[in-house]
């Protein structure tokens, strides 16, 4: 008996010098496991250095005057970091409650957890720490489905992991992890997540928002909202449970939340779309380019826009810039109405092109496919060019723009070379507007559809500005003649001698209506009603070379003839430069140079670039006055009478096109029309004390255009973009679009009442029966 128990003790204790050896051989080598990965035998580890600043790809950022995203530029994450501070706390309760309950008490391995992990096989929940699971983002990788492999990396993973957590504060280790995270749907990180899905800024998630996207760290892919709405939201629902578990919220917040179906505010981010296409892509292919070519970093290395996380601060007004988007969606949507119209295959054979040769046609048909990513692509190829034209006749399966259409798209079957026909036969247009003080662009819009129309008819473009160029002859005439506004020269045929500037033959320029009054017009009246015979003596008084200079000295860079018929804006030019030129009328004749940038950040908020404003002193105070003076009378009895007045005609004839009409604005108002020969062009530049805008609206091609002028004029195609947008700003105080006075200098040298004979004026518009006299 004694020798029985004496055997069974002697067995009892082998067992526990067994356990004890298993156990300390699982210490030692959970040991030399950690220290042989902290060695780099299981493969690199990161250097401190690091650990301090890991490399993650991170978008740059442009950001308006008003603190809203414009848009990103990047490769493949479109990522942006968020500071702790900018997190709300249902979304850190979230995440500690659901991934890693006792986070803020260990040091990057849970203890309890890991043991739990390792003897229930993970069947009650794994044991990665948010400080682990950061670790294989950012180092360690995709798990392996080789076990052995697995091994290795989740001992690299807790050495990372408490390197992360002696190199970072806690704060900083949830921020890094939700802003590396991939949420799926180019959401890289909690702000694109944030405003991909839900359309706001992390700050402002609700609970079950939150809650939705820390269940979606487990697998993006597999809880993803769009994809697999049930999944996610029971997974949420998970999430939610947790919160509860741990008093984060009570069973009832628990219940409600739980019976709430996913409501995703879905905005998509892309190049292509949003707000400010054609801006943020005239910053990226032009602007930034430039800059970074002329900004290397300290180590001589060039800033890279897609990866090196710049914070990018615009003058663009996010406001103003949905207020121009919109006008100029209503109105080309209604104005196009119109041109297709006129050009169905019954009234114009050959639509969309009007007074042209089949021969002329094939020319620029042939002209478009040569130069189209269609024929670049295949040419790179190798194909011979009877090849690649033999593609452009198959028909195949596309996607077009379309005004009628969901989303301004739809599906059909065409050639290409009938695509691009049909292409041509759209309208374009181009907006921008600025402050002309400070030279701020507020709004950039540089056509109807950046994802069809990726040609920036702003900054891109140019083309002939008619008489919205006649101003800068008649301030040639008021600053070197000393001309008033209330000055009067006959509306009479009128020539310029052959040879006298250049010219081989007398350059005799006619009224767009082809009629002479023969009566005195002041140049009031003459600029307000765009008579060309007035404006015709004014150049051939100061030469072309004097209205060169101005022009020149106000910002059109362009190389311009001194030839007479530049008085009648025959040259071309494009938005952008018309749009600061007219900022040096407002601003009382000081030259401002349009200015899209304020400043550039990198990712840890260092000052990279501040601008500094250009200016030049191009015409005094009192001229610039009288300039204003005279643009206005456009508003109060010319061209532009429609922003002020009801017309009858208006009103019965062509309220179809005259998008929003009447517009009944009262407030001082400067501008000028301007239409070119066959209506090819319109323009409406429009100014108030702090703001100038300038609006274009042609075709593709100048023989696209309207055949005749009451449709084709800038008032019709032009004028009503810029009532739209500034209706829209004047609703919201809060951007402060002025409605007052533009300001007279205190000795005004000029003499700009001409009250009687605009009364006069007045009568003769009041009666006015053929509205196409009022335009060009």
């Amino acid at each position: 008996m004694a020798k029985t128990v004496k055997r069974q003790k002697k067995g009892f204790f082998k067992y526990i010098k067994w356990f004890w050896i298993l156990f300390a051989s699982g210490i030692l080598l959970f040991a030399l496991m950690f220290l042989l990965a902290g060695w780099g035998v299981f493969g690199e580890m990161p250097t401190f250095e690091r650990l301090e600043n890991p490399q993650t790809n991170l978008a740059t950022e442009l950001i308006s005057s008003d603190g809203k995203t414009l848009g990103k530029f990047y490769l493949e994450d479109n990522r942006t970091d968020v500071s702790y501070d900018d997190l709300p706390q249902n979304l850190v309760n979230a995440l500690i409650a659901s991934e890693d309950i006792r986070f803020h008490n260990h040091a990057g391995i849970d203890a309890r957890g890991t043991l739990r992990a390792f003897f229930f096989l993970g069947k009650r929940g794994g044991a990665s720490t948010i400080s682990q699971q950061l670790a294989r983002q950012l180092f360690v990788g995709v798990r392996s489905k080789n076990i052995l492999e697995t091994i290795k990396q989740k001992t690299m993973e807790w050495v990372i992991a408490t390197r992360l957590e002696r190199s970072y504060t806690k704060e900083e280790i949830i921020s890094m992890y939700l802003n590396i995270y991939d949420f799926g749907n180019n959401a890289d990180g909690i702000r694109s997540a944030s405003r991909i899905y839900f359309g706001k800024e992390p700050k402002d998630l609700k609970i079950e928002e939150s809650a939705m996207l820390v269940g979606m760290l487990q697998n993006s892919s597999l809880f993803n909202p769009l994809r697999r709405k049930e999944r996610t939201q029971k997974k949420r629902n998970t999430v939610l449970s947790q919160l509860a578990r741990y008093d984060y919220i009570s069973e009832s917040e628990r219940d409600s939340l739980q019976a709430l179906e996913i409501d995703l505010n879905y905005h998509p981010e892309s190049h292509r779309e949003g707000l400010a296409t054609y801006f943020r892509m005239y910053m990226q292919r032009t602007w930034l380019r430039k800059w970074v070519n002329e900004n290397p970093k300290p180590n001589g290395e060039k800033y890279n826009i897609y990866l090196d996380g710049l914070k990018i601060y615009t003058t663009i007004d996010s406001r103003m810039q949905k207020n121009a988007e919109k006008a100029i969606e209503a109105h080309m949507k209604n104005l196009q109405a119109e041109f297709f119209h006129q050009n169905t295959p019954k009234r114009n054979p050959t639509a969309p092109f009007l007074d042209l040769t089949h021969g002329a046609i094939d020319t620029i048909m042939r002209s478009s496919m040569k130069r189209s990513e269609r024929w670049r692509v295949l040419k790179k190829e190798g194909k011979s060019d009877e090849e690649i034209e033999k593609t452009f006749h198959e028909k195949t399966e596309m996607t077009v723009f379309d005004w009628n259409s969901d989303s301004y798209e739809k599906d059909t079957i065409m050639t290409p070379i009938d695509s691009i026909r049909y292409y041509k036969t759209f309208l374009r247009t181009a907006m921008m507007s600025m402050e002309p003080q400070t030279g701020h662009v507020k709004a950039w819009v540089g056509g109807v559809d950046y994802k069809h129309f990726q040609y920036d008819n702003v900054f891109q473009g140019a083309r002939q500005a008619g008489s919205t160029f006649k101003p800068f002859v008649y301030a040639a005439a008021i600053d070197q003649l000393r001309y008033s506004p209330c000055d009067s020269l006959p509306d009479s045929q009128y020539c310029i001698e052959p040879l006298k500037y250049g010219n081989p033959e007398a350059w005799c320029p006619k009224n767009s209506n082809g009629k002479y009054s023969g009566e005195m017009k002041t140049l009031k009246n003459a600029l307000a009603n765009s008579v060309n015979t007035v404006t015709a003596q004014l150049i051939d008084k100061v030469g072309p070379g004097s209205v060169v200079s101005i022009a020149e000295g106000m910002g059109l860079t362009r190389e311009i003839p001194e030839v007479p018929s530049i008085a009648l804006g025959t040259h071309d030019f494009n938005v952008f430069e018309m749009v600061g030129a007219y900022g040096t009328f407002a601003n009382q004749g000081v030259y401002v140079k349009p200015v899209t940038v304020t400043r550039i950040e990198d990712k840890n908020g260092t000052v990279l670039y501040e601008y500094v404003p250009e200016t030049k002193d191009v015409l005094s105070r009192d001229v610039a006055y009288a300039m204003v003076n005279l643009m206005e009378g456009v508003t109060q009895y010319g061209s532009g009478g429609r922003l002020r007045h009801t017309f009858a005609k208006d009103q019965t004839v062509y309220k179809e096109i005259i998008t929003g009409y009447p517009y009944e604005l009262t407030n001082p108002i400067a501008g000028k029309t301007g239409t070119t020969q066959n209506q090819s062009d319109g323009w409406f530049m429009g100014m108030v004390p702090n703001l100038v805008t300038g609006v274009w609206v042609g075709g593709e091609e100048r023989s696209t255009h309207f055949g005749s002028l009451v449709y084709g004029q800038g008032a019709s195609m032009a004028l009503p973009i810029w009532a739209l947008y500034m209706k829209k700003n004047y609703e919201d105080e809060d951007l402060g679009v002025s409605k007052e006075a533009f300001e007279e200098p205190e000795e005004l040298s000029i003499n700009v009442d001409c009250t009687k004979i605009l009364e006069e004026i007045k009568e003769e518009i009041d009666t006015e029966d053929d509205l196409e006299d009022l335009d060009f």
